[in-house]
Formats: structure tokens, C-alpha cells, sequence
């Protein structure tokens, strides 16, 4: 074959390969593109399909559903305001709790614990996290709800809030009477708001110290000598060093911690008391979105059934919310690290 023909068929044989690899390139980037607008599709899919259903409750009650306490099926009047209440409160108390215990451990796994212990604590950590959460609700039902009722609650109604037996208030209630409502309680049993935000707290611990730990670890251990080395204790250096440098993925973790707070059924179903009445207190049962759709969903029908689907659209815009805020958050603290 002479050489003319031997660089001609080269020459094919480059640009076949050169369109093979283009339509692949395209293929591929059609691919990813697909899988990226399949989220955005299923998100506003569900929040489109939620809207829908709701649309007869919203239709009916207008911006009075979200103002209302009154949950009456009998008279077919609905309000969303304790559900409402109850997720949101639930899930602070969650965040209350978890965040600094998080920190804690977080904190000992990557600054304090010895070597040999690491590892032991943290693959307990993620066994923990993938316990499914009807087994915290059972928990929380069967052995934690009854020892708050028999000795957790009793104090509280005792030295924070109205005492159950006589009527009367305590030190704290008489000259804090915000923190004498909150802790004033004749409910006898223990399912309760703050029950269930202890059991959330409990859930949302395990992801939280997660992510707080993975990412202490990144910290430079070279800024983390030069602190030791100029005299900082090891709470100053995961203070002043750790945590500034870490704070915008801290900041996710725990909105990711807050986004399955708000998100949590069978968990707070078992131990929120499923009232559909608002109370200042603690200690009174309430009920959230999730747990009024659990337990309600199967036998509604009609306006009942609408008045459940604007429910679930509403936990949708409040998760969305709740992210919303987490991502200009770490938008703004990314815009003061580059100053």
C-alpha cells in the first residue's frame, strides 16, 4: 500500500474517532443533564402534586388554614397551626439538644480520644444512625415517655412551672411566668412535645457528630500544632481554630440534622401524644405534620383528605425554608472568607 493511502486511511480513522468521542462526549453530557433536571423534576412534581390535593382546603379556609388551631373532622374545619407548631418546636428542641452534645463528641473523637478508641465510638455512631426510627418510637414509648412521666416530669412541673397536686406555682413560675407556662403540665402521662424533641434530638445526634467529625479531621494539623505550640488549651484550639475553619460544612451538617427533625413520622408519632390541641406547655401532648398524616390519611376522605395533602405541602415549603436559610448562610460566610 504506498504511503499516500496509508496517511489518508490514518487520517479517516483519526476523524472517526474524533466524532465517535464528540457523540459520546454529548451523549454523556445529556446523560448527567437528564439526571440533574430528574431531581429538580421530582421536586417540583411534589410539591405540584401536594398543592394540588390541598387546593380544596386552601380554597375553603383560605389563610385562616394556616392561622387556625381547630382540627375538626366532624364539622369539617381544619386548621394547620398545630401540626404546624409542633414540628417546628419539636425540631428546636431536637437542634437544642444535639447540636452542643454533637460538638462534644465531635470534638473528643478527633482532638481528645486515644487512638485505640476512636474507632470503636465512631462505628457505634454510624450503627446508631441506622437504626430505623420506629425503633427510637418504640423506645421512646415503652421506656422513655413512662420514666419522664415517674421522675423527669414531675420536678419540672414542681420547680419550673405550676405544681399538679395543689395548684400552685413555684419560685420560677411566679417570677418567670414565660418559663412557668412552658413547664406547667396536669397531663399524667409522659408523651409529650419535649419528649418527643429529646427522642429527635437523640436521632439527629448520630448525623450531626458525623459530619462535625469528618470534617474537624480535615483541619490542618499544622495550624492545630502552631495553637498548642503558643500555649491554647485543647477547648481553645477547637474553638478558635477547629470550628471557624470548619463552620460553613458545620452549618450544613446540622440543617441536615434539622431537615430530618422536621421530616421524622413514626418516631414522634409513638411519643407526641397526637393532641390537636395548641398548648403553651412542654409537657402537654401536641401533634406535627408528619404524625397528623400518618395517623389520619388512611380513613379521610374529602375536605379531611385535602386539608392532610396542604399539610404536606406546607412541610414541604418549611423544610424548604429551613434550607433556603442554611444555603445563604454558608453563601454569606463564604463571601466573608474570601475578604
Amino acid at each position: 500500500m504506498p504511503a499516500t493511502e496509508t496517511a489518508i486511511s490514518a487520517t479517516d480513522i483519526l476523524e472517526q474517532r474524533s466524532r465517535r468521542d464528540a457523540r459520546h462526549e454529548r451523549l454523556f453530557r445529556w446523560l448527567l443533564k437528564g439526571c440533574a433536571l430528574l431531581v429538580l423534576a421530582s421536586l417540583l412534581g411534589a410539591a405540584g402534586a401536594t398543592l394540588w390535593g390541598g387546593r380544596d382546603a386552601f380554597s375553603a379556609f383560605g389563610w385562616h388554614f394556616l392561622v387556625s388551631s381547630e382540627w375538626d373532622p366532624g364539622n369539617e374545619v381544619y386548621g394547620a397551626l398545630v401540626p404546624v407548631y409542633g414540628t417546628v418546636v419539636t425540631s428546636f428542641i431536637a437542634l437544642l439538644i444535639a447540636v452542643p452534645i454533637s460538638f462534644g463528641i465531635a470534638v473528643y473523637l478527633s482532638e481528645v480520644a486515644p487512638t485505640w478508641l476512636r474507632t470503636p465510638i465512631a462505628s457505634a455512631i454510624e450503627l446508631l444512625a441506622g437504626i430505623p426510627s420506629i425503633i427510637y418510637g418504640m423506645w421512646g414509648l415503652f421506656v422513655f415517655a413512662p420514666f419522664f412521666a415517674d421522675h423527669i416530669k414531675p420536678w419540672l412541673t414542681s420547680n419550673l412551672g405550676n405544681k399538679p397536686d395543689d395548684g400552685k406555682l413555684s419560685w420560677v413560675a411566679e417570677h418567670v411566668p414565660f418559663v412557668g407556662k412552658l413547664f406547667g403540665s396536669d397531663y399524667p402521662f409522659g408523651a409529650s412535645i419535649l419528649v418527643a424533641g429529646i427522642v429527635l434530638a437523640i436521632m439527629v445526634i448520630p448525623f450531626i457528630s458525623s459530619v462535625m467529625r469528618e470534617v474537624f479531621q480535615t483541619v490542618p494539623t499544622r495550624l492545630k500544632e502552631s495553637a498548642y505550640a503558643l500555649g491554647s488549651s485543647t477547648w481553645e484550639v477547637s474553638w478558635d481554630i477547629v470550628l471557624p475553619y470548619t463552620r460553613s460544612a458545620v452549618i450544613g451538617g446540622i440543617f441536615l440534622g434539622l431537615g430530618r427533625a422536621l421530616g421524622e413520622t413514626m418516631a414522634v408519632t409513638f411519643v407526641l401524644g397526637n393532641a390537636m390541641h395548641l398548648s403553651a406547655s412542654l409537657l402537654d401532648p401536641g401533634a406535627s405534620i408528619a404524625s397528623t398524616i400518618a395517623n389520619q390519611f388512611s380513613e379521610a376522605v374529602g375536605l379531611q383528605k385535602s386539608a392532610l395533602m396542604a399539610l404536606a405541602f406546607l412541610l414541604f415549603v418549611v423544610t424548604f425554608i429551613v434550607l433556603l436559610i442554611a444555603r445563604l448562610m454558608l453563601r454569606r460566610l463564604a463571601s466573608k472568607e474570601g475578604r
